[in-house]
């Protein structure tokens, strides 16, 4: 699998990342096992995961692989903080208590003594930036974080704490942002990706199959086992199952069908040329993993990458486009 440098940094990356959101939930520790297996098979490197999926057992159960293998010091842990359960609802705090309590639990839970990328989840409204990026700092100059950044943050926040970064961080500052890209999602495309190149941070696009949609899965109904169908998951996959992503998949398949590949190659293949460092995705099961990761070696036929390019392509007015 094609590596790459992330953003201005020196961390090797793998251009497509595994993804645990599933993990310690819908994805036992077997069917876990098994993905990692598929992915490390290819060359993959970078696993995401997060102290706020599963209440922190995906962390755990990435932990407990990553030991079994022996392989911590060959793929990069991106964990993230700054989203908690209080009294039963979920809550953001970006906080210097908090970030530092979380990354604290994470590394028990992934038996490490670092993270290799740790991002902040989302904003926080009733914290400043100079106090969150304050506990990045303490996080990397103590060695329990290896690179820092954003993640899920607007363009305009995100400069910001780049700009700040460069007098409160320690170089190489700000490392990156994670924010969700695809074919049925390309909102960052009109400030923030732009904004992350000039900058130099490094892009983690998550759910680049379109949160499942985009693999042909919801072409004519739910189907009872899908994500659109689990009670803690349908909200998740509900807002892509209008009349826009439908036409947008449907161009999908119908490439796919042309080349005589899945609609999950198809749009991985679009994601990893998107203009960003590393494409996230996830699987029910390994074999679908596997039949996914291809589309990390397809090349599109300009033709098609084109049609793609049309059909999904979003407005742009003032101020990004005078």
């Amino acid at each position: 699998m094609r590596t790459s440098r992330l953003g201005a940094t020196g961390l090797a990356v793998s251009a497509v990342g595994l993804g645990t959101l599933t993990w310690g939930r819908d994805t036992d520790e077997h069917d876990a096992a098994e993905h990692l297996e598929a992915f490390l098979d290819v060359g993959g490197t970078v696993i995401d995961t997060a102290a706020s999926y599963a209440d922190g057992a995906a962390e755990e159960i990435l932990g407990a692989q990553l030991a079994e293998r022996r392989v911590r010091d060959d793929v990069v842990v991106v964990s993230k903080a700054g989203t908690r359960v209080r009294g039963g609802t979920g809550v953001v705090d970006a906080s210097r208590a908090a970030l530092l309590t979380e990354l604290d639990a994470s590394l028990v839970r992934l038996g490490t003594d670092r993270v290799d990328l740790w991002l902040v989840q989302r904003p926080d409204p009733e914290t400043t930036l100079e106090e969150t990026l304050g506990a990045l700092d303490h996080a990397m100059r103590t060695g329990r974080a290896r690179y820092v950044g954003l993640a899920n943050h607007p363009a305009w926040s995100t400069a910001h704490a780049a700009t700040l970064s460069r007098t409160l961080l320690p170089a190489p500052h700000l490392a990156a942002v994670e924010v969700e890209h695809s074919l049925l999602q390309r909102g960052t495309e009109r400030e923030l990706l732009p904004a992350a190149r000039a900058l130099g941070l490094g892009v983690i696009a998550w759910s680049a199959l379109g949160r499942g949609v985009l693999a042909g899965r919801y072409r004519s109904s739910v189907p009872p086992a899908s994500r659109a169908a689990s009670a803690h998951l349908r909200g998740f996959v509900e807002p892509y199952l209008d009349a826009r992503s439908a036409s947008i998949a449907e161009a999908v398949a119908t490439a796919a069908d042309g080349l005589d590949v899945s609609p999950a190659e198809v749009a991985l293949a679009w994601s990893v040329r998107s203009g960003v460092d590393v494409s996230l995705v996830g699987a029910s099961s390994a074999a679908q993993l596997r039949q996914t990761l291809k589309g990390a070696e397809l090349d599109l036929p300009e033709s098609i990458e084109r049609a793609l390019d049309e059909v999904s392509a979003i407005p742009l007015g003032y101020p990004e486009r005078l």
